[in-house]
């Protein structure tokens, strides 16, 4: 099974600290005491920080220039620090979508792991970005970095935002963290739902008996909150394509809350859904399935729209993309086997 870098998917995108200044603290500088107080963080970080409204004093989001005072209670929300894995520039191909001083679109394609990690050290797509920022100077001057500030699983499909600088990956952390960011899959599951749409609310954690998966938990104390809506776009009979919109953004979400309720993702060997689990015994319908699987051989996921706030001149930005060529080869299988089906029943 492919565990497709669980431990870097694992990985917290955002950290969160809270101080109570001490009682005999001199005043001070709120970015300056927090820089000393906060291993490895730029002193540039903490102001973009405050300048999102990431720094709260006594509950209330203050400047950077802000002097502390004793008993102050400091409310911190940074974006993780890069772990200590050198990247190495790669000569990977890659689709941008869009691309400015801030920020980076990428429609990723399935296969390519987004951040090395346990088992995947190379040929990820920071790898990619590394080797297409060589030599690039930002705004600032300074060399481009790409800062991470979601991400989404191996073989899922679909966009990507990247940050290029400190400033703009606290101002795109900041969207993400209070799930402001526009977010939606297209999925295709196994069976019917007798609904239109419907929501899963679990907590998810990982599973007590794959560590390599997600489960759901009704207990709040274990787990992380995870809401995710969906409605039907097309039926199939024996799977359906649906549409998520995620208010959370946990590890293996969809697919984990998919399972939950008994519709797998088409294909998804991690939570059973490269099984056949609903239709027919008969052998032509267990071939046109297995041809299916042949054609799409990754879960049937795909992130199509992406929307936020710009970290810079602040308007809505919108993308969509469209279904990658497997996946909609996929779909057109199944829509011809549903319009032949009914024929046969007629």
């Amino acid at each position: 099974m492919n565990t497709e870098n669980e431990e870097s998917q694992e990985l917290e995108l955002y950290e969160n600290h809270r101080f109570t200044v001490d009682k005999g603290q001199e005043m001070m500088r709120m970015d300056k005491y927090l820089q000393m107080r906060i291993e490895g963080v730029s002193r540039t970080k903490i102001q973009a920080a405050a300048k999102a409204k990431c720094i709260l004093v006594n509950s209330k989001p203050e400047k950077s220039s802000y002097k502390i005072k004793p008993l102050d209670v400091i409310s911190v929300l940074l974006p993780t620090p890069p772990r200590e894995i050198e990247i190495t520039p790669e000569n990977i191909p890659f689709t941008i979508v869009y691309e400015d001083d801030d920020v980076l679109v990428v429609d990723k394609q399935a296969g390519l792991v987004v951040h090395p990690g346990y088992g995947n050290f190379n040929g990820t797509l920071l790898n990619a970005l590394a080797y297409y920022f060589d030599g690039k100077k930002g705004k600032d001057g300074n060399p481009v970095t790409p800062y991470l500030v979601h991400r989404i699983d191996k073989d899922t499909s679909g966009l990507l935002l990247i940050a290029k600088n400190e400033e703009a990956q606290v101002f795109l952390a900041k969207q993400f963290f209070d799930h402001t960011i526009e977010r939606k899959y297209k999925a295709l599951v196994w069976g019917d739902f007798p609904e239109e749409k419907g929501t899963v609310d679990g907590n998810l954690a990982r599973s007590v008996k794959d560590r390599r998966v997600m489960a759901v938990y009704n207990d709040p104390e274990i787990g992380k909150h995870a809401v995710t809506h969906w409605n039907v776009v097309e039926r199939f009979g024996y799977v359906t394509l649906i549409e998520c919109i995620l208010e959370t953004g946990r590890t293996h979400q969809i697919r984990a809350h998919m399972k939950h309720i008994g519709h797998p993702l088409f294909n998804d060997a991690a939570y059973g859904g490269d099984q056949i689990l609903k239709g027919t015994t008969f052998s032509k319908y267990r071939q046109f399935v297995n041809n299916c699987f042949q054609l799409m051989p990754r879960q049937a996921l795909h992130a199509f729209i992406l929307g936020f706030e710009h970290p810079s001149n602040h308007k809505q930005m919108h993308f969509e993309s469209a279904m990658p060529d497997d996946f909609a080869a996929v779909l057109d299988k199944w829509r011809r086997y549903s319009v032949s089906a009914k024929e046969d029943l007629e």
